[in-house]
């Protein structure tokens, strides 16, 4: 029901202010809390010490503190999100791997986080037909998310991979992910737009893995022609589509179509507004706030 849901931000939206230092995290929690929004998801920017959002190179005084001042300020910190590769097949590698994302679940846990999205694999994709490959490394990825699923299962935190990353990126590859890990507390992290990257149907794919999302990712995208010539600062799809952020509700999702979806199913929980666009992120922000609580009649 669309009272069950819980409109905010990932931390992403402010990447462009964040890592220049325009902003710190919490000028970002204000900034959320002044605008209405209810909750902020923490990307990981890096591992690094003086990473602007909290990574495992902070110190417990200073994940304390980004706490305190969320709770101060009446924003829930909802979900943590991890790049990780979790596909290699040398022992040593993949123990790394699985430490570093476990180092993340403790981190979560020190915030009072109790959702969290790990990748899976590196974000490039695969030239030509990845079939095989994902064949190959498929018992990995069960392997290790399972691994972690459980660890964080004593914390009472759910984990998750997103369709984020060409190689994963599909409706399809997504399920049979979450079942093939078959834990109670390992869904997705839903991208509404993220699909449009494998030139699929967002409306489709959302329906599709609507059943398993564990938060859903509220974004939009312009999309052109693969014969196209948009100019610089696009990126293409899979299959050569051009495409760029955009404000949510100014681009060229079905997001009304979407939205009806996410509405009309169980979902319950955080949608976290994604902006990826050229405008300024306080103005992208802004907008796409506006939009999508029309979007979602909240």
């Amino acid at each position: 029901m669309t009272s069950d849901l819980r409109l905010g931000f990932s931390s992403y939206s402010f990447h462009s202010r964040l890592s220049t230092g325009d902003m710190t995290l919490t000028e970002v929690i204000d900034w959320v809390a002044a605008s209405g929004a209810e909750h902020l998801e923490l990307a990981i920017l890096s591992d690094e010490p003086d990473s602007p959002v909290p990574s495992i190179g902070w110190d417990e005084a200073a994940l304390d503190a980004v706490r305190e001042h969320a709770a101060s300020a009446g924003i829930t910190l909802s979900s943590l999100a991890v790049g990780a590769d979790l596909t290699s097949e040398d022992p040593d590698e993949s123990a790394a791997a699985i430490s570093r994302v476990k180092a993340y679940v403790d981190l979560a846990h020190r915030l009072g986080i109790t959702r969290m999205r790990h990748d899976v694999v590196r974000h490039a994709g695969v030239e030509g037909d990845d079939t095989p490959l994902f064949e190959q490394v498929l018992p990995r990825i069960v392997a290790s998310a399972k691994e972690i699923a459980r660890r964080a299962a004593t914390l009472g935190i759910t984990t998750s991979l997103e369709n984020h990353g060409f190689f994963v990126q599909a409706a399809d590859r997504v399920r049979r992910i979450v079942h093939a890990v078959d834990e109670p507390n390992f869904l997705t992290t839903l991208d509404v737009g993220n699909f449009v990257c494998v030139d699929e149907s967002p409306e489709a794919s959302v329906a599709q893995n609507l059943p398993y999302a564990m938060v859903v990712h509220l974004k939009d995208f312009y999309i052109r022609p693969a014969d196209a010539d948009p100019g610089e600062g696009w990126f293409r799809s899979r299959g050569g589509k051009h495409l760029r952020g955009a404000v949510v509700g100014c681009g060229d999702l079905d997001l009304a179509a979407i939205c009806r979806r996410i509405r009309a199913s169980d979902f319950t929980g955080f949608v976290a507004i994604e902006f990826e666009g050229w405008e300024d992120s306080l103005l992208g922000c802004t907008r796409g706030l506006a939009n999508a609580r029309r979007l979602l009649g909240i």
